[in-house]
């Protein structure tokens, strides 16, 4: 009980289970989440790098969720938390049903700002504690065809801005935004979006390097990361390019059927 103690949401697959990975190369011990038995599985793989591993199956969409995980913490201190889980929603908005499009808003927001409030009081009344939150370079962009997630994560990339101006004279706890672009994840097949341009990509970025880029920010203290070059470029370019323009870049990469035969 004495190790230090870190949660990884969104750790089955992808940027959160190589994040977990990280941690327990650094001798974390972890509890990862998904809402998906595959996280026992994925557990198993991140113990390989050392530490005590244990998951939880929740559903982050949900106040309860998050304190099902919560009480998985069995009263430890949360020394790091990784707020990774997040949900696309690929297709045009008026053929989603309400479930569909409410999940994403659940998962992304609701759930991510609940659980940042429960772990940072507790960091902040302590004066210690280390937070890393995957926002997007999609919260940027106006996302034509997958519109409902990029609005989600415009607000995550919003929010853990002024929260971490919230909290600058808080000593011995960071706040770190991961701002990634599109990565060779499981995303796109979740999203329905594998007969778009984006979702056949080849040149997605890598998960674990994009993992690497957030933990390197977070202990260094960084405020924000955007991860590859060319999303920096991407980010550069959304201060001055008209917004209509964005979108309609947008829709040829994630409109249905633009996948390149």
């Amino acid at each position: 009980m004495a190790g230090k103690f870190a949660i990884v949401t969104g750790a089955s697959t992808g940027i959160g289970f190589e994040l977990a990975s990280i941690a327990a190369e650094n001798g974390y011990d972890l509890l990862v989440v998904a809402n998906e038995p595959f996280i026992e599985a994925a557990a198993a793989d991140i113990a390989r790098h050392g530490g005590n591993v244990r998951s939880v199956e929740a559903d982050l969409s949900t106040v309860e969720g998050v304190d099902l995980l919560l009480a998985h913490t069995e009263g430890r201190q949360i020394d790091l938390l990784c707020a990774n889980a997040g949900v696309g929603t690929g297709g045009a908005f008026l053929d989603q049903d309400v479930p569909t499009w409410r999940h994403s808003v659940d998962t992304n927001v609701t759930g991510t700002v609940y659980l940042l409030q429960k772990v940072l009081k507790e960091m902040v009344a302590r004066n210690s504690g280390n937070v890393l939150v995957t926002g997007s370079i999609a919260g940027y962009i106006p996302g034509s065809f997958n519109a409902v997630y990029n609005a989600t994560k415009a607000f995550i990339d919003n929010f853990t801005d002024a929260l971490r101006n919230e909290l600058k004279d808080t000593r011995g706890v960071t706040l770190t935004t991961l701002m990634p672009g599109a990565t060779d994840t499981e995303f796109f097949a979740r999203a329905e979006m594998l007969d778009t341009q984006v979702g056949q990509d080849e040149n997605k970025a890598d998960p674990a390097k994009v993992a690497r880029d957030g933990w390197d920010a977070l202990m260094a203290g960084k405020g924000h990361i955007v991860s590859g070059w060319m999303n920096k470029a991407q980010v550069a370019a959304a201060g001055v390019v008209p917004q209509s323009l964005l979108a309609e870049r947008h829709r040829k990469m994630a409109e249905p059927g633009t996948a390149k035969s």
